[in-house]
């Protein structure tokens, strides 16, 4: 695994887009053993304009021009502990920052950064953090509500990466990140989930959210056509 930064390291990344009104989101790719992984950053804006930061990455100047346009960064989101890797940076450059992280993961992120909180409080009921049940307190997902629906963020717990090819398609198809559908990759099942009921009866309470209109996920293309269908097919792979 990549070493976590100490410095602000700009990575190959695309250009942050607006998938709804007030969520940026962009793609990076990181280079791990045997595979270069894309990595997915979101950043929400809460009702004050301060924003919420899930899963960060250092952007080139341009990329936090845009984000320091869209809003005052507020809260650094550390969805699990291995998505620790820009953390430090991203905390050096905003020292205000509010560094969260899932209680179970809280340990190897202060191994990197302190954690301020694993139950923050936005200030916008519009905007919910999640510890996701069954993964040991390990995962953590991000509810979303605006005008136009709701979008569910999640992390490593689903994989949808799509036309890969090649050895490295290969491997990323061996691990379960990529696919022709959305799955809970088989190594994530064997580090993060240790109660599948609990995390099969999430999955399908977030599929009963009549107005989810996507998924975003770190490792993927987000989950637009029938998401709610997709979290049910989900839930059933842990029967």
């Amino acid at each position: 695994m990549t070493r976590p930064y100490q410095h602000w390291n700009v990575l190959p990344h695309g250009n942050l887009t607006e998938v709804d009104d007030g969520i940026l989101t962009v793609v990076g790719r990181i280079r791990m053993p045997l595979v270069s992984l894309p990595r997915r950053m979101t950043v929400v804006r809460l009702s004050d304009s301060r924003l919420v930061l899930w899963s960060a990455i250092a952007l080139d100047e341009k990329g936090m021009a845009t984000v320091e346009a869209f809003g005052r960064p507020a809260f650094l989101i550390v969805p699990n502990d291995h998505h620790r890797l820009d953390a430090k940076p991203w905390k050096d450059r905003y020292p205000q920052l509010q560094v969260v992280a899932p209680e179970g993961s809280r340990a190897k992120v202060e191994e990197i950064v302190p954690v301020d909180t694993t139950a923050p409080h936005f200030g916008d009921a519009r905007v919910r953090f999640v510890t996701v049940p069954g993964t040991h307190h390990r995962e953590a997902a991000l509810i979303v509500h605006t005008s136009n629906g709701t979008t569910l963020v999640l992390n490593d717990l689903v994989g949808n990466i799509r036309g890969a090819s090649g050895m490295e398609g290969w491997l990323l198809h061996l691990a379960g990140f990529a696919g022709n559908v959305a799955q809970i990759p088989r190594v994530v099942k064997l580090a993060l989930v240790r109660e599948a009921n609990a995390l099969r009866d999430e999955l399908l309470r977030w599929a009963e959210l009549d107005s989810l209109r996507r998924i975003l996920v770190s490792h993927g293309e987000p989950i637009e056509a029938n998401p709610r269908q997709t979290l049910r097919d989900l839930a059933d792979s842990l029967a």
